[in-house]
C-alpha cells in the first residue's frame, strides 16, 4: 500500500516539473514575439493601461527607457518591461530578423547574377507590339 503513495506522488512531482516547464517555454515565446513586435510606430499597451506609440525600443537592453508617445507631441519615458503587449502591429515595417534574412537572400540573388547565373534571373512576358496595341483598344469603350 504504501509503494502506491509514493508512486503517486513521484507521478504528481513529475507533472509538476514538467508543467512547470512547459509554461516558462510558453512565456518566453511570448516574450520574444514580444520583442520582435516591439518597432518604432507600433501601438502598445503599457502597465498601467495607458495606450500610446513606441518612439524608439531597445529589446535587447531591457533596462534602456522607452520612449512612448501617449498623444500628439506627448512623448514619455517608460522602463521597457512595462509595455504589458503590443496592441497593434505595424504592417510593413520589416524587423531586425527579416532584415538581415532579406539582405542575404538579395546578396545571393546578386552574386548569381554577377557569375552570369542566368536561371536566377526572372523570366518576363513580353508582349508583341501589335498584341500590345490590339489589348489597350479593348480597354477603349465602344460608341
Amino acid at each position: 500500500m504504501d509503494w502506491i503513495l509514493f508512486a503517486v506522488l513521484a507521478a504528481l512531482l513529475v507533472f509538476m516539473f514538467w508543467n512547470s516547464r512547459k509554461r516558462m517555454q510558453k512565456a518566453k515565446a511570448e516574450q520574444e514575439e514580444k520583442r520582435r513586435q516591439t518597432v518604432p510606430g507600433s501601438k502598445v499597451l503599457l502597465q498601467g493601461g495607458l495606450y500610446g506609440t513606441i518612439i524608439s525600443y531597445d529589446g535587447e537592453d531591457l533596462d534602456a527607457p522607452a520612449q512612448v508617445e501617449l498623444a500628439p507631441g506627448v512623448v514619455v519615458e517608460v522602463h521597457s518591461q512595462a509595455i504589458l503587449r503590443v496592441v497593434d502591429p505595424v504592417e510593413g515595417v520589416v524587423t531586425e530578423d527579416e532584415f538581415i534574412e532579406s539582405e542575404t537572400s538579395e546578396a545571393e540573388y546578386m552574386a548569381g547574377v554577377a557569375d552570369g547565373d542566368i536561371d536566377q534571373i526572372p523570366d518576363i512576358e513580353r508582349i508583341p507590339a501589335e498584341d500590345a496595341s490590339d489589348a489597350s483598344d479593348k480597354d477603349k469603350p465602344t460608341a
